[in-house]
């Protein structure tokens, strides 16, 4: 799945995406409980969620990437930069949702080891990251008409904020940018592609704003509008004055690590959401959280955009999704592991890898996790995936004072 079918889906130009294969092919992506964007069919049915990580591509690639990530240490510091913003570690939080104008941005739920990713919403706007509700799903028709609906015609918008780490973000790998000043801040503006496919012609609607909050950081505004209008890059810009740092915040998870296997780093997390842009898509669907591994660590240098929206960003890898049960369009199995193999590839001997996931449901049946490495180009076999699946240890999903900070949960 590209990058602009994703857009289609969040942007509510077409049904959205569902968990399940079965859904997907026989059903034409039509509304479910749960709204998903993002995501590459596995063949099987009873997938709770597969993101597809790695499997978009954006016109803005292209800048070389140097570094890799060290792997993060408990904690974060207590340094600031000489702008005054938090020498905070990887996963963690170090700014807060505020109002420009229109524009709310809202907390930050994704982090990674180069960056943190916050919705942006609009007064003028509807966005589609929440689930369709039980009263839309009765009521029948298509989930687009639903949308419109309830929006009383409003343009679809779906725009985030990615805050990068000092040296992250490369602003001279934005294609056709134009350079310009915003409240004394360095910052490039430009058009991006219709579906932010690059093979597509420029789309007035499709803006990418960024700026140089601190020295050598930047933060950048990914908005997709179908109004060509609204956002204006004014708009944008005015984002720029109210990104002010907060004390730094470790990313809480609802799960730990029992077992990884060698090689594999944490790259990404979701806090109540799933990790990266399929969390972002999907911000208010009421997912618990999730986190996203590589091999070898990815680089952390030379980015224009979040790992998982670049083409082969993540090569090796794969996903921990804990959710609600009611995410599934399964029932829900009480105590039972289940796994699948995947379609990706076959390894030598005929056993299924790259691509297969492992369920593992609770014992009172209302959370599921999943380890997934569908579309990742995982190489694990499958056993692998389910040592994995069955080594996490899941806390009250309901008591955030039971979960651990990223840094911690995400080593055994």
């Amino acid at each position: 799945m590209q990058l602009h079918e994703v857009v289609d889906v969040v942007t509510a130009e077409e049904p959205p995406m569902t968990r399940t294969a079965d859904d997907i092919v026989a059903a034409g992506r039509r509304a479910e409980r749960r709204r998903r964007a993002g995501f590459a069919s596995a063949g099987v049915a009873g997938l709770v969620v597969v993101a597809v990580a790695g499997a978009f591509t954006l016109p803005t690639l292209g800048a070389e990437r140097g570094t890799t990530a060290a792997p993060a240490p408990a904690g974060a510091t207590t340094g600031t930069t000489e702008a005054g913003w938090p020498q905070a570690e990887p996963f963690s939080f170090t700014f807060r949702g505020y109002d420009a104008g229109t524009l709310h941005v809202q907390n930050p739920i994704v982090t990674s080891t180069g960056y943190q990713i916050a919705s942006v919403y609009s007064d003028g706007h509807t966005s589609n990251d929440r689930p369709v509700t039980a009263e839309e799903i009765e009521a029948g028709g298509d989930s687009v008409e639903q949308k419109k609906r309830a929006a009383g015609g409003k343009p679809t918008l779906w725009a985030y904020l990615t805050v990068y780490r000092p040296g992250v973000f490369d602003p001279a790998g934005i294609r056709n940018a134009q350079q310009v000043t915003v409240a004394g801040h360095r910052a490039v503006q430009a058009n991006l592609p219709v579906g932010l496919d690059p093979g597509k012609p420029i789309a007035a609607g499709n803006k990418l704003f960024a700026w140089e909050y601190a020295p050598d950081a930047w933060a950048a505004v990914t908005s997709v509008s179908s109004d060509p209008a609204t956002p204006s890059f004014q708009d944008l810009g005015g984002l720029v004055g109210g990104l002010k740092p907060s004390r730094p915040t470790p990313a809480l998870l609802p799960f730990r690590v029992g077992y990884l296997p060698n090689g594999y780093r944490p790259l990404q997390t979701g806090t109540h959401a799933m990790p990266g842009l399929s969390g972002i898509a999907a911000a208010r669907a009421g997912d618990h959280g999730g986190a996203t591994f590589t091999r070898p660590a990815a680089p952390t240098s030379g980015l224009t955009a979040p790992y998982d929206a670049v083409e082969g960003g993540i090569k090796d890898g794969f996903h921990i999704f804990v959710t609600p049960s009611g995410s599934s369009n399964q029932s829900p199995e009480p105590g039972v592991t289940k796994c699948h193999p995947g379609p990706d590839r076959q390894v030598p001997g005929g056993d299924a890898a790259g691509g297969g996931f492992c369920n593992v449901w609770s014992a009172d049946g209302t959370v599921v996790v999943q380890v997934s490495g569908v579309g990742l180009g995982n190489r694990l076999p499958l056993t692998e995936l389910e040592r994995i699946a069955r080594g996490i240890t899941v806390a009250d999903v309901r008591d955030e004072s039971t979960w651990t900070p990223a840094a911690q949960a995400l080593r055994p």
